[in-house]
């Protein structure tokens, strides 16, 4: 009945967050132990007891302070400097501009929202089509998740009990791979299309740009070379990167107002706090997944079909992606880390960073895919191309991901070499 539960509870639109906890509570009241209503609360209130999750509202302040600091459109000129010349330079620089934004923002929406607005005006005034330069955009902002800082790689470390920093440093490799991956496809793209060449920045412009951008770069250089010489832990190097990125919008680019850090502050915790109010639920949700036995089930049902780990892992990928077409990817890693975890590490002994980086990139695929795809709307809505249009572009950058997926399944070393 639990089960029933969930699943129309899901089916009607009903927040996830709540989707749990109702849950929970039904599985309390059919088992008749009610003794365990006492402790429900503290139940969700322990499952925010992890000083990680600081990072989540830290890095969502980060990402507010550059955009009202004026640092996007400073990365997207030194992107210029080192793609503009190329056939087809400006969908590079929305590419290498999307791989900076990466490693500061951290989130897959907020990037497709910002770089959306920054990007695609300026693709359409140089001829390229409206559809073509929203996808671009869209399938940039899935580095978010992948590249380090990333948000969904701090709520899978607190899930796995796994050390966030080393879960970013096996983000790397997979995020640059992917970032190469969409190189190849606009490539490809380019010389059949035949798009405009760019041209490149004479020395001074380019030198101008470098000594622009400089001051922005300290906010990724502050996070992820934190993390990777361990000066400071991911929640530390976030509230860094968060003081740099007001100090050098207010003191040294003058394009942050103090007097907006209100807005900014309750727009962050408003978003925050839908996280792990999801996080606290998926707490008390645990409880029905430890008495089913569900990881158990599940494990003994995947294991009578195959025992090859590579095999075990599209499998996988084949059920994510269709959850992940359904159900938000924040939303969707609480629901699974704690059932398909223990499978990948217990039966399979897949390392739980490979484990993390596939889910990870494989949920937020959901994003770009109907039919609820809110990345899709936001870059339409963004952008004034309709959903069909981008669409209709976005599908080689969608088979790219699914490739570098599967290599990711095949080649553990890929996510684990850094470690």
């Amino acid at each position: 009945m639990s089960v029933a539960v969930f699943l129309v509870a899901l089916m009607i639109s009903v927040p996830v967050a709540l989707v749990l906890g109702i849950t929970a509570i039904w599985y309390i009241y059919e088992s008749g132990n009610v003794v365990l209503y006492d402790s429900f609360a503290q139940k969700m209130f322990g499952g925010l007891e992890n000083y990680g999750l600081l990072a989540i509202p830290l890095f969502m302040l980060t990402g507010e302070l550059m955009n009202e600091g004026g640092m996007t459109r400073r990365l997207v000129a030194l992107a210029r400097v080192f793609v503009g010349g190329f056939r087809g330079g400006l969908a590079y620089i929305n590419l290498l501009a999307n791989m900076f934004m990466a490693a500061i923002i951290g989130s897959a929406t907020a990037q497709i929202a910002v770089m959306s607005r920054a990007m695609v005006p300026a693709m359409k005034e140089e001829g390229y089509d409206e559809g073509f330069a929203a996808a671009t955009t869209a399938a940039g902002g899935l580095l978010a998740p992948v590249i380090p800082p990333s948000m969904m790689f701090v709520i899978f470390g607190v899930l796995a009990q796994v050390p966030i920093g080393e879960m970013f440093i096996a983000g790397i490799i997979p995020g640059l791979l992917l970032a190469l991956s969409f190189a190849l496809v606009i490539t490809l793209i380019g010389w059949s299309q035949q798009f405009p060449r760019g041209e490149w920045m004479t020395a001074k412009e380019a030198m101008q740009a470098l000594l622009g951008a400089l001051p922005a770069l300290l906010v990724p250089v502050a996070i992820i070379g934190g993390i990777l010489f361990g000066i400071a832990t991911p929640t530390e190097s976030a509230a860094i990167a968060s003081l740099i990125a007001f100090l050098v919008g207010w003191l040294f680019y003058r394009d942050l107002n103090p007097r907006k850090l209100g807005e900014m502050f309750t727009r962050t915790a408003a978003n925050a706090s839908m996280i792990l109010f999801m996080i606290a639920a998926a707490s008390v949700f645990g409880w029905v997944i430890i008495y089913e036995e569900l990881p158990q089930k599940l494990a003994g049902l995947i294991t009578a079909i195959t025992s090859d780990p590579f095999v075990f892992l599209l499998i996988v990928n084949l059920v994510l992606l269709f959850v992940g077409m359904v159900i938000d990817g924040i939303a969707a890693i609480i629901l699974i880390t704690p059932i398909l975890l223990p499978i990948a590490t217990g039966h399979y002994d897949i390392s739980p960073y490979q484990f993390g980086v596939v889910a990870c990139l494989n949920l937020v695929l959901g994003l770009l895919t109907p039919p609820v795809g809110i990345g899709l709307y936001i870059a339409s809505s963004m952008s004034g191309a309709s959903p069909g249009a981008i669409l209709r572009s976005l599908w080689p950058f969608l088979i790219a991901v699914a490739l570098v997926l599967v290599l990711l399944s095949y080649l553990p070393a890929l996510s684990t070499m850094l470690l």
